[in-house]
C-alpha cells in the first residue's frame, strides 16, 4: 500500500479558499459590462498599485487593463478597441509608476530567453529608462491608433509608489 505525503497548500489553494468565502457572501450587483464612468485605465501590473483605491473607483466604474510596465502594446490596443467600440468607454488614463521593474531590463531579456528555451519570444520587452517618456510614447500610441475612435481624452500619469500621488505627464514636453 502506497502512502503519499499530504500535499502542501499552494498560494492558488489559498486564493480558491478565499473565493469560497467571498462567494458565500456575494450578491449579484446587477450591473452590465459597460463601465459606469466610461473610462479605461491602462496600468502596470505591479502589485503595489491598488488602482481602485488610488483613483477612488468602485466596482463597475472602469475597465482596467494591466501589463508589465503599463505600456501600450498591440494587445492593449485590442482591449481598448473592444472597450471603446463594444462597451462604450470614451476616456483613457495611462498609469506608469516609479521604481518599475521594466526600468531594470533591456531587450537582451528576449535573447536570454531564446538561449534558455530555444525559441525567441514574438513579443518585445518594451523596457524603458525614462518613465515620463514612456508615458508620452504610450499616449501617442493610443492617440494615433486607427482602431480607437475616442482619443480626445487620453491622459498619462506616473504613480509615485512611496507617496501614492499621481503626477500628470505633459504629452508635448
Amino acid at each position: 500500500m502506497s502512502t503519499s505525503a499530504p500535499r502542501t497548500a499552494t498560494v492558488t489553494d489559498r486564493l480558491v479558499e478565499a473565493n469560497r468565502a467571498y462567494a458565500a457572501r456575494f450578491t449579484d450587483p446587477g450591473m452590465g459590462a459597460r463601465p459606469v464612468l466610461r473610462v479605461a485605465v491602462v496600468a502596470c501590473m505591479d502589485a503595489r498599485l491598488d488602482l481602485h483605491a488610488a483613483l477612488g473607483l468602485e466596482l463597475g466604474d472602469c475597465h482596467t487593463i494591466r501589463n508589465a510596465g503599463g505600456v501600450v502594446t498591440d494587445d492593449t490596443i485590442r482591449s481598448l478597441t473592444i472597450s471603446q467600440r463594444a462597451l462604450g468607454t470614451r476616456s483613457v488614463a495611462l498609469i506608469h509608476h516609479t521604481g518599475c521593474g521594466l526600468q531594470t531590463l533591456t531587450e537582451d531579456f528576449r535573447h536570454e530567453l531564446e538561449l534558455e528555451v530555444g525559441q525567441r519570444p514574438a513579443w518585445a520587452v518594451e523596457a524603458f529608462t525614462d518613465v515620463d517618456q514612456d508615458v508620452r510614447q504610450s499616449m501617442q500610441r493610443v492617440r494615433t491608433s486607427p482602431f480607437l475612435p475616442h482619443t480626445d481624452d487620453v491622459r498619462g500619469f506616473v504613480f509615485d509608489v512611496t507617496t501614492g500621488l499621481l503626477r500628470e505627464i505633459d504629452p508635448n514636453s
